[in-house]
């Protein structure tokens, strides 16, 4: 067999590479099978139809005294810190790259119970520059497990966020933590009192070193349609008939910008504004007395999907703890088949020309 020597003062190249393994498989060509067997595996893998045999008797048993040491770590491979020769696709930047819905018990603040420890999940992103391949996941969530067992504010979501830029040599960040918060609520009329649950979502955004603290709330109620009512009293009136008017059960996602330097705006704080906004609050406890004041609440306070937005965005422009915001309403409506539906936002931070085809499917209430 021919061989020819390689200049070795220079640089291998494909051409180099491509006789390399020519002559490989030259050589395969005549040797036989131990020959073979004995060769690296990673190399007798190059070879076409290489027998089975070439491949090492490995251990199936799980090796529970292995420790991986300094050493051995750093032998292993990192795909996602490889060089952008790697990079499939376009070389651009991904404004947020990260994990969602990693979920553990968070000790949060309130206002009127001391701390309560809720299932929380949380998501967590960072921005990719052009030129890297990816980032090592895992370190968002060691970054954020450091703080898991503080009570959690804004404050320390900051320290977070803090490790897991530092950790991920990235410029923005975003950290979002959603869990259901629990309030107690009284009946209108019984006396009787049960848990009403929030879903809430504390987002805290770094985006050119610039930081904006976010609260997203949804807020359950019953909307009772002021035309229907008009038109089923003018029923009982003109014509002595009974008629009763649609009302539905509805959601409105209240996002807010928390203000810095002002004192802590609370979880029920929000509730309360929404509840001064629109009083027909779904109810959790009910008697028979209970169901009729809700009936005459209901009465006393109609509204189109419009007011329910102007209404809650009246509320929240009287809070100076309270910056930009959004209201989003949806009525699930008992009459039609389709919702009716409305978006007030006050600001730049919600402001936007597109929004999510599927938002307002978000806003179906899971009982």
């Amino acid at each position: 067999m021919n061989s020819h020597t390689r200049n070795l003062s220079k640089a291998p190249d494909r051409a180099d590479a491509e006789q390399a393994l020519e002559l490989l498989r030259q050589w395969a060509s005549t040797a036989t099978e131990t020959e073979i067997a004995q060769l690296n595996p990673a190399v007798a893998r190059l070879l076409p139809n290489a027998p089975l045999g070439n491949y090492p008797d490995l251990s199936r048993n799980y090796p529970d005294g292995f420790e991986a040491d300094a050493a051995y770590r750093a032998t292993l491979p990192d795909l996602q810190n490889g060089p952008s020769s790697l990079i499939r696709g376009a070389h651009e930047q991904i404004q947020h790259v990260g994990i969602s819905n990693f979920r553990l018990p968070i000790r949060v603040h309130t206002r009127d119970n001391g701390d309560l420890t809720l299932e929380t999940s949380v998501t967590g992103t960072v921005s990719l520059e052009a030129d890297k391949k990816g980032i090592n996941m895992s370190r968002i969530m060691r970054s954020f497990y450091k703080h898991a067992e503080r009570t959690f504010s804004f404050e320390v979501m900051e320290a977070a966020l803090d490790d897991y830029l530092s950790d991920l040599e990235s410029y923005d960040a975003r950290l979002m933590m959603r869990f259901s918060f629990p309030m107690k609520v009284e009946s209108l009329r019984s006396g009787l009192a049960g848990y009403q649950y929030y879903d809430i979502a504390l987002e805290l955004v770094d985006h050119g070193g610039q930081r904006t603290k976010i609260l997203h709330l949804d807020y359950v109620y019953s909307s009772t349609c002021p035309c229907s009512l008009e038109l089923s009293e003018h029923a009982r009136s003109a014509r002595g008939q009974l008629a009763t008017p649609h009302s539905q059960r509805s959601v409105a996602r209240i996002s807010l910008v928390v203000e810095g330097d002002t004192p802590c705006l609370w979880f029920e704080d929000v509730i309360e504004h929404c509840r001064r906004a629109v009083p027909t609050e779904t109810q959790v406890m009910v008697k028979r007395e209970d169901e009729q004041a809700f009936a005459e609440l209901n009465a006393a306070n109609p509204i189109f999907v419009e007011d329910a937005a102007r209404l809650f965005c009246e509320a929240l422009q009287s809070d100076p703890r309270i910056g930009d915001f959004r209201v989003i309403a949806s009525h699930q409506e008992s009459l039609h088949s389709h919702d009716a539906i409305s978006v007030l936002t006050q600001g730049d931070t919600f402001a936007a020309q597109s929004i999510d085809p599927k938002l307002f499917a978000t806003l179906i209430h899971q009982g």
